[in-house]
């Protein structure tokens, strides 16, 4: 097997010189999106599908960075915040509304623990997949082989070294569930704090709502 064969099968493999050809090519593309003029929107949104490939109406704040672009699979109304960072060595597959804060960062990447074997120059990566609408805090890590379910919330500065449940709060480090997402959640905005009168109106005009309140 080649290298690149090894690469995406998720086995051990080297970062030989066909695997960085790969990496000079998302390179390039980073190389444009990140000196963009940040005003310019459309030409921002444009510049992220050519990186991901398939994506519909995804938006990435520059700068960002990752190893391929082409293993980053993200569904619908997708959104980055500054300084994002994927090691999409394996595959990274995001689900629809999908919001990351400032600062996040998934790592597919990794390296065998014995220095022998890790000083070969043999790495790894492993699949990492987020479902639909997720939320993630900043300075949130999301280490390989991870798998986030789907209506997760994960809080600021978490290190996900475990996968997470659907319909889950999930914070620390090691990032655990400390609570599940219910339905007397929907009016809340910050702590005890509510959505005032005149935004809930627009929320359930929006979101087609049925609600006594």
């Amino acid at each position: 097997m080649t290298n690149k064969e090894r690469r995406d099968a998720q086995m051990a493999y080297i970062s030989d010189d066909s695997v960085m050809e790969e990496q000079k090519v998302c390179r390039r593309k980073l190389q444009k999106l990140n000196f963009m003029d940040r005003s310019d929107f459309e030409g921002i949104g444009r510049v992220v599908k050519e990186l991901l490939g398939k994506s519909d109406n995804a938006f990435i704040n520059p700068p960002f960075y990752c190893d391929y672009g082409t293993h980053i699979e993200v569904g619908k109304n997708f959104f980055a915040n500054y300084n994002c960072m994927i090691l999409d060595v394996a595959k990274v597959k995001i689900g629809d509304n999908c919001q990351m804060a400032p600062n996040v960062s998934i790592y597919t990447a990794g390296h065998p623990i014995h220095p022998v074997s890790r000083n070969s120059g043999y790495e790894y990566g492993k699949e990492v997949t987020i479902g639909d609408n997720v939320w993630i805090g900043g300075n949130v890590v999301i280490c390989p082989g991870v798998c986030i379910g789907n209506n997760v919330v994960i809080g600021a500065g978490s290190v996900v070294t475990k996968s997470i449940p659907d319909w889950s709060v999930a914070v620390g480090n090691p990032c655990q569930v400390i609570r599940k997402i219910t339905d007397e959640d929907k009016r809340k905005l910050f702590g005890k704090e509510e959505i005032d009168e005149e935004a809930w109106a627009d929320i359930i005009a929006r979101m087609g709502i049925l609600t006594d309140n």
